[in-house]
């Protein structure tokens, strides 16, 4: 040993992994958390699953993990919104900016098959967002408490530019119109899903969902109730 070194304190050995093990192992299961009560709100409906069975069914033997996770059921609602809308933020988003690189005016139907395949995104097996969606919608009424979220955030640009699309529409009218076509697309996809699992659907999933689109559109596109279009004669 040099001269140099006698005498000094060796060199700490860092401390590697225990909090990142712990903390992983802490994602893990929150992750889970998130999954299993999506699943069980999905089959059973939201306010009818006790969060102790979420647990339960994550592998967890303390009744309260839940709660520590995320507190109360609506910040669990809010979480699972979070967690599988930043998808479906991410599609549209990617989906609009193709839309507009082409360089030609958009079309309803164009709108209307952007939101339908981000939603479609989640068809996956082992997904059950749209049946947690659609669950939400008939409890709540709508998407009230998920403002706000990514779930929500490209609303407005969708329903702005359908503005402009239909210009002698009243505003109001298209709003509730939208509102209309997510709501039904949620419940349909979800309805496909299920078919899908239980291994038979009327036609090629595909066709469908393009079917889906022609449907919307037209719906949107519509005269409103009341408005006189003119009947040329014959």
């Amino acid at each position: 040993m040099s001269s140099s070194t006698r005498g000094q304190a060796p060199e700490p050995t860092p401390k590697t992994g225990g909090r990142d093990r712990s903390n992983s192992r802490g994602e893990a299961t929150r992750l889970l958390l998130l999954e299993k009560a999506e699943e069980l709100f999905a089959h059973r409906g939201i306010s009818a699953v006790p969060l102790r069975d979420i647990g339960t069914a994550a592998g967890q033997k303390n009744n309260v993990v839940v709660q520590y996770h995320f507190g109360d059921r609506e910040r669990l609602i809010r979480e699972i919104a979070a967690y599988r809308g930043r998808l479906s933020e991410q599609v549209r988003v990617e989906l609009l900016a193709d839309l507009f690189a082409t360089g030609r005016s958009p079309r309803v139907a164009d709108l209307v098959r952007a939101w339908i395949r981000a939603l479609s995104c989640h068809l996956e097996a082992d997904n059950f967002y749209l049946a947690f969606l659609s669950r939400y919608v008939i409890e709540r009424g709508g998407y009230v408490g998920l403002e706000g979220m990514e779930i929500s955030n490209t609303i407005y640009t969708f329903t702005s530019m359908l503005r402009r699309l239909l210009p002698t529409h009243p505003g109001t009218l298209l709003d509730e119109r939208w509102m209309v076509m997510m709501t039904s697309a949620v419940h349909t996809l979800a309805r496909y899903q299920t078919s899908l699992r239980a291994g038979g659907l009327p036609a090629p999933l595909p066709r469908l969902v393009a079917d889906l689109v022609v449907l919307f559109a037209a719906a949107l596109e519509a005269p409103p109730a009341g408005i006189d279009v003119g009947v040329e004669a014959g």
